[in-house]
């Protein structure tokens, strides 16, 4: 098949791209490069750089390629951002996505997989409990507001336009290859600044010296298998919690990564950031269909000896 992915040059979405590539399928990556990188695109992918909150550079990407899929992995993803910004969040996360529903539209697109986030979406979830996707929706942030919007106007396009989707609702992503720049993910700055012998700070869950917010990691890896299979077919229904069920403070975290880098961090304690929720688990279902996740200790084993093997 021919598969568009946005934000192909992206953590996500460059794995995505390969595993896409090993399979014998053609892929053109559509990314601005203004947090992916050029060198994560794949040789034998197509590559489009542009905004997709373009409207015309979309459409003509749409025209040339004629892709037969389009996962969509472009957005913006920081949820302080969008707390700061949440007019920026909204032109690239709605009226961006906008822009590919209607081009998917125009050209007979058969699916659009939508990456929406199942770590903001349902809000805190309550101790001893995992938000299954049965769980009503509570977004608090801009960022999960501008996420369920899109799986909204995705149901809509559904009746109104014939257009299949499916939503992926990805817990709190990790691994190989995620920018510790910036608003990045914390297993990305971890790694890198126990490496590098820096401090790291556990930001409060509730107040300052706390273990820190509980979350769902779950390896790329996992989310790079989730999306094959609905590509490919052999998943459609949704939504889908791509996720592990397994519950993780920042602190357990933070010694998870000293572990597996075979150094003793500095710990620093911070207030709450804003935007976040206190505790984010998920239910991957029983059995689940996306198949057993990689263990936490084992993804961030791989991840961190990734970065390890870049700082030599």
């Amino acid at each position: 098949m021919k598969v568009l992915v946005t934000g192909g040059a992206g953590f996500i979405g460059s794995h995505v791209s390969d595993a896409l590539l090993a399979a014998n399928h053609e892929v053109l990556v559509l990314d601005d490069l203004s947090s992916g990188h050029r060198h994560n695109v794949p040789a034998q992918a197509t590559f489009a750089q542009g905004d997709i909150r373009d409207a015309a550079f979309v459409a003509k990407v749409f025209a040339d390629f004629k892709p037969d899929v389009v996962t969509h992995q472009a957005a913006q993803t920081s949820v302080s951002i969008s707390t700061r910004e949440p007019l920026r969040d909204a032109e690239i996360n709605i009226l961006g996505s906008l822009n590919i529903m209607n081009a998917s539209v125009q050209h007979k697109v058969r699916r659009v997989v939508f990456a929406s986030t199942g770590g903001a979406i349902y809000g805190d979830v309550p101790e001893g409990t995992r938000a299954s996707e049965q769980t009503p929706p509570n977004p608090m942030s801009p960022y999960a507001c501008s996420k369920f919007s899109v799986e909204k106007y995705l149901t809509a396009y559904a009746r109104e336009h014939d257009l299949a989707s499916t939503v992926l609702r990805y817990a709190n992503v990790y691994g190989p290859r995620q920018d510790p720049h910036g608003e990045a993910g914390v297993v990305a700055i971890f790694a890198q600044r126990v490496l590098a012998g820096e401090p790291i700070q556990i930001n409060a869950r509730a107040k300052e010296g706390d273990s820190g917010c509980v979350r769902d990691y779950v390896f790329v890896g996992d989310v790079v298998r989730a999306n094959l299979l609905v590509i490919e077919g052999k998943l459609d229904k949704g939504p889908i919690n791509v996720c592990t069920g397994v519950a993780t403070s920042t602190l357990e975290l933070a010694q998870l990564i000293e572990q597996a880098a075979g150094v003793k961090a500095v710990l620093r304690y911070g207030a709450r950031r804003e935007g976040d929720v206190q505790r984010s688990v998920l239910d991957p279902g029983s059995p689940p269909p996306l198949g057993a996740a990689v263990p936490i200790a084992e993804g961030i084993t791989r991840t961190v000896k990734w970065f390890k093997e870049r700082t030599v």
